[in-house]
């Protein structure tokens, strides 16, 4: 199966391939990731926060019954692998995008697979902060709003951008499944050549630059973590 890996005719088609192909796929996956993790975090975060501020003893509690739901319905959607997600929601997909196949139909199993990632990793961020700022926000006055938008989020803002890296590096290996049903960007490369067509150099080069792509995710999310945590900026100063 792999005996003319390395051939001449091999790396000739693999490198036109990667010539005339690759830079609209990357682009693809590139948007895709940035367009999914986008809504994932307008209602994943929202959603950590609620969890945290709703808990009994949060600033902003809420009925038991309602955290239990929210908390069975962000866990049900988590346990879900992808690949079955995306079939299960091609209804979803086909009433906003009007398709199941393609670039833009990717989006919204994203999201849908995506948010409940990121409320976890919000609820986490948040859990972080010492519960002696909040309590001291508290005897200042502060109302339950302002406690979340002036002290919560703010306080855990460093460790919100390290999650969001994670999660956003996480859509993006989602998006290369997607591949698999027709979604556009690395994955359909991979899966039209390296699998169907037996083109495995092609693959391989669709793996390298998904690794490329996470490595850049990687680095700018840290050293955006890094510039936005106060504790380091006091050291220095």
């Amino acid at each position: 199966m792999f005996n003319n890996l390395l051939s001449g005719e091999a790396w000739s088609e693999a490198l036109r391939i990667l010539r005339l192909e690759f830079p609209a796929a990357v682009w693809e996956t590139f948007y895709v990731t940035l367009l999914a993790s986008l809504f994932a975090f307008l209602i994943g975060l929202p959603l950590g926060v609620l969890l945290v501020a709703g808990d009994k003893d949060g600033v902003l509690p809420l009925p038991a019954w309602l955290m239990r739901t929210l908390g069975v319905i962000i866990n049900l959607l988590r346990s879900i692998p992808f690949l079955i997600l995306m079939v299960l929601v091609f209804p979803i997909t086909r009433a906003i995008v009007g398709t199941v196949v393609g670039t833009p139909a990717t989006v919204v199993p994203l999201v849908i697979a995506a948010f409940p990632f990121v409320a976890r990793l919000s609820e986490s961020s948040i859990r972080e902060i010492d519960p002696n700022i909040i309590e001291a926000a508290q005897s200042m006055g502060a109302s339950p709003l302002q406690i979340i938008f002036k002290v919560m989020i703010p306080e855990s803002i460093p460790s919100l951008i390290s999650n969001a890296t994670i999660a956003v590096t996480t859509i993006l290996g989602y998006s290369a499944m997607s591949g698999v049903i027709g979604g556009g960007g690395l994955g359909k490369i991979a899966m039209n050549y390296g699998y169907y067509r037996y083109k495995y150099l092609v693959m391989i080069f669709a793996v390298i630059l998904l690794i490329l792509l996470v490595q850049l995710f990687q680095t700018f999310g840290t050293k955006l973590a890094i510039r936005s945590d106060k504790r380091l900026k006091n050291r220095s100063e």
